[in-house]
């Protein structure tokens, strides 16, 4: 079969080309769907950062070492790569929105689980549970939202829904450390479980899904509509490289500054995570919206922004990290508060890039193949790593190889920059400018 012939089958199996994108009555729907998504986001990742909250306690109770603290992290992404090729085939061959509301009630349910958490043993088992629940619901929910906005739209819908994930997190850090100090480190582990499953509930019954590629405006050539030719995708190899180490640093981090701050910082467990919880809402808020203007109003006049800003992101967080690093304890929440800010402007950008390199047809496999390589060389082995490093030559030191890892990230997603896709605004202007 001919190139171009396998191109038009793509084009009248999924009628995503020639014209302008169809919408339909589930349009109507989208806002209230990017409220109910970014919302079930958030309770997502509190639930994921009550983790590093409550790490000391856990310690305490369990007698455990930094690698096998870092090993519950790397349970929990474990479960979460292995459900996610399995779980991309189904977003692109299933309804999304059972499959959506099914994982949220899974994690929620999951979360529950801690009650009956009394030994390392089975908190590893709790915690790689909850990892398959929150695999389903960050493959679907952007796959989705991308049928609601076209490709011009999607790095500022997608910049409103990740903002979930500072803002999570950070409620994470504070309701572990405040919680847990008070009523012991399972109790703030039940604040997510409820709303989860409201926010799942209410999402069946008031949301419609649009036909799958409803959006779109880029043709679905066999590159970016295939699985074999996703293989050959620059565009999202080189995004998907460069957020994996990008993932590595911020993972790490997250998993091992309470700690730091407690032993080379001087806090207390509360203060640390009220500390870092505050950091990580003001920088997750204010960087990722931040992130997300410059993209939209970069991306206007050239293609390639959504790559270059988030290069540029991640290579400007080294020198503040190294001073939180190393430097005197004077610096170390000045220089926290700096570093998160750069690591939190590509948020928006660089998911949009990766849901814009591929068409509807393969949108959930491909996520689904980003996220099991964003954990695989990301934050699946940098927690045990760090911790290993740790437990020989110190905490600093661990977290120095993150450093390398932001460089590194910069370098590849500014290659990929040449392998952005042009979007049909910027083929319209093109052809004017040569008329």
């Amino acid at each position: 079969m001919s190139h171009e012939h396998s191109h038009h089958r793509l084009e009248r199996r999924y009628r995503l080309w020639p014209g302008a994108p169809r919408f339909s009555g589930a349009a109507k729907t989208a806002g209230l769907a990017l409220f109910l998504l970014t919302t079930l986001n958030l309770f997502n990742f509190v639930d994921r950062y009550v983790l590093p909250g409550v790490q000391p306690l856990i310690q305490k109770q369990f007698g455990v070492d930094d690698a096998r603290m870092g090993a519950l992290t790397s349970a929990f992404f474990l479960t979460y790569m292995i459900a996610a090729p399995l779980t991309g085939w189904l977003g692109d061959h299933m309804p999304r929105k059972p499959l959506i509301v099914a994982g949220a009630l899974l994690w929620s349910a999951a979360t529950l689980l801690t009650a009956v958490v009394h030994s390392y043993q089975s908190l590893l088992f709790r915690h790689a549970i909850v990892g398959i629940g929150e695999a389903t619901f960050s493959i679907f929910a952007p796959a989705l939202l991308a049928d609601y906005y076209p490709e011009i739209d999607r790095n500022r819908i997608l910049s409103i829904f990740y903002v979930a994930i500072p803002v999570g997190a950070a409620l994470g850090y504070i309701t572990g450390g405040v919680l847990g100090s008070r009523f012991g480190w399972k109790a703030p582990f039940y604040v997510a479980a409820l709303p989860g499953v409201l926010v799942a509930i209410a999402f069946a019954l008031f949301i419609r899904e649009p036909a799958r590629g409803s959006a779109d405006s880029l043709p679905p050539t066999a590159h970016r509509a295939t699985i074999r030719g996703m293989a050959h995708n620059p565009g999202f190899w080189t995004a998907t490289l460069g957020m994996a180490f990008l993932v590595f640093a911020m993972g790490g981090i997250s998993v091992w500054m309470p700690t730091f701050l407690v032993r080379y910082g001087g806090y207390s467990l509360t203060r640390a995570n009220l500390l870092l919880g505050g950091i990580t809402i003001v920088d997750g808020v204010l960087g990722t919206w931040c992130g997300g203007w410059i993209a939209q109003r970069w991306l206007k006049r050239d293609h390639r922004a959504l790559y270059w800003l988030s290069a540029l992101s991640a290579v400007l967080a080294v020198p503040a990290a190294l001073a939180a690093f190393f430097g005197p304890r004077q610096w170390l929440a000045p220089a926290i508060l700096v570093a998160e800010f750069f690591l939190f402007l590509n948020t928006g950008p660089l998911n949009t890039a990766i849901v814009n390199s591929v068409a509807a047809p393969i949108r959930s496999t491909a996520i689904a193949i980003n996220l099991f390589m964003i954990h695989a060389l990301g934050d699946l082995p940098s927690p045990t790593i760090i911790g290993r490093i740790s437990d020989t030559h110190g905490l600093r030191v661990g977290l120095a190889i993150t450093l390398v890892s932001m460089v590194v990230s910069g370098a590849i997603l500014w290659l990929g920059s040449r392998f952005a896709p042009i979007l049909p605004q910027h083929q319209a202007r093109d052809v004017s400018h040569a008329s």
